[in-house]
């Protein structure tokens, strides 16, 4: 059996230097994500039904096939890890930040404009992680590991640290 390869932080800083410094990791692996061509090829297949230009109908989709079809996992107990594009495929499940990564590359991979969030519930503890799409002049939250719609988000957010792909 091949274990597939992963990032882990098993020494992250608290608070708000540890949610950025996460974060900024995954940057990178959507960045290398969204050049995949196994990630573009998953979101044209995905949206391939939808008429020329539907931009909203494109986010609902992709959002819904991260939702629905890769499982909510948690992290190894108190080691934060992070996988690429192909090991959340290959496994079809991840947490929070796996799922963002994912969805995050598959919308960037046909030119959506997204940004990852991290909130917390109470000052300094980064609980959440989710993503945002450019729609418009505005943007739109997509939660992935609950089963809301497109433009949910999470309720009782105290502060919110937000890194630009």
């Amino acid at each position: 059996m091949i274990l597939p390869d992963k990032i882990t932080f098993q020494a992250i800083p608290p608070g708000k230097t540890g949610a950025k410094a996460t974060m900024l990791v995954m940057r990178k692996l959507v960045n290398e994500g969204k050049v995949n061509p196994r990630v573009r090829y998953l979101a044209l297949s995905l949206i391939k039904h939808l008429k020329q230009k539907d931009f909203v109908g494109e986010i609902r989709e992709l959002h819904k096939y991260v939702r629905d079809r890769i499982r909510y996992v948690k992290d190894i107990d108190d080691v934060e890890t992070l996988h690429d594009v192909d090991r959340i495929l290959d496994a079809s499940q991840g947490d929070c930040d796996d799922k963002t990564i994912l969805l995050s590359a598959l919308l960037a991979s046909i030119g959506h404009k997204v940004r990852i969030v991290a909130v917390a519930r109470q000052p300094e503890q980064y609980c959440h992680v989710l993503l945002e799409a450019q729609l418009g002049r505005g943007w739109i939250p997509l939660e992935t590991t609950e089963p809301v719609q497109m433009g949910w988000y999470p309720p009782g957010v105290f502060s919110r640290l937000v890194i630009y792909v």
